[in-house]
């Protein structure tokens, strides 16, 4: 009877085998893309899985669900946040996140570069881009998001990593593709000025999900977040 961690294995591999290919396609080197595994929906046993399948870069959508699990599962877990963080949550979140994916505008982002200089960190962090203009998404619209550039590059106490976007629901995942390749082109734009004149090194682009990470991938994604591939077979 193949336990937890034997499905879950079997699931990593056929995640691993879609990335590589996804990789050779686009001229791309399969280590230079990070799956970050989704526990949002997941039970303990199967974070439990995770980990003795050797994965250690895990994703929480709500930071209370993140700081319990954080307690609970080993030091060496990555926990990524990639969902909405609430201002008056910051300091508790930035103190057990490797990097948080999902800040959505200024007055967030200066409050977490506030608390991090007061705290003598230096947090990773990614700008959520709502590239495809909807209005049940968060984050930075492209011109707001050129707009502050300056200003954003500006503020000493946070790293500001990379862009994070989520594409439109779709049936077809190639639909998705312009999506990413709008998010990889702003990324470009935005890293190519002058260090004096608001430009910044970008090397991190989140995006891809289980629905269409493979077309992230082609498209220039360096993070990928996977939640429901990884645990097909598992009881719900």
């Amino acid at each position: 009877m193949p336990t937890i961690a034997d499905r879950i294995a079997d699931n990593l591999t056929r995640v691993r085998a879609q990335i590589s290919q996804a990789c050779q396609r686009a001229g791309r080197d399969s280590n230079d893309v990070t799956l970050v595994c989704v526990t949002k929906y997941a039970r303990p046993e199967w974070i439990d899985g995770l980990l003795e399948c050797g994965e250690f870069v895990l994703g929480e959508s709500r930071p209370q669900q993140l700081e319990q699990r954080a307690s609970r599962f080993s030091d060496q877990v990555q926990w990524h946040l990639i969902g909405q963080l609430q201002r008056n949550k910051v300091r508790r979140t930035l103190a057990v996140t490797s990097m948080i994916h999902s800040v959505d505008s200024m007055k967030l982002l200066e409050r977490i570069d506030t608390i991090a200089a007061d705290d003598g960190h230096r947090p990773s962090v990614l700008l959520q881009v709502n590239i495809s203009g909807e209005d049940t998404k968060g984050g930075f619209t492209s011109d707001v998001l050129r707009d502050a550039w300056p200003r954003i590059h500006s503020l000493a106490s946070v790293h500001v990593r990379g862009l994070m976007t989520m594409a439109p629901l779709t049936d077809d995942p190639r639909n998705s593709r312009d999506t990413f390749d709008r998010l990889r082109h702003l990324s470009l734009e935005l890293g190519a000025g002058p260090t004096g004149q608001g430009g910044a090194c970008l090397t991190e682009l989140s995006m891809g999900m289980s629905n269409d990470f493979e077309i992230a991938i082609e498209a220039g994604a360096t993070i990928i977040r996977l939640g429901r591939t990884l645990f097909e077979g598992l009881d719900a």
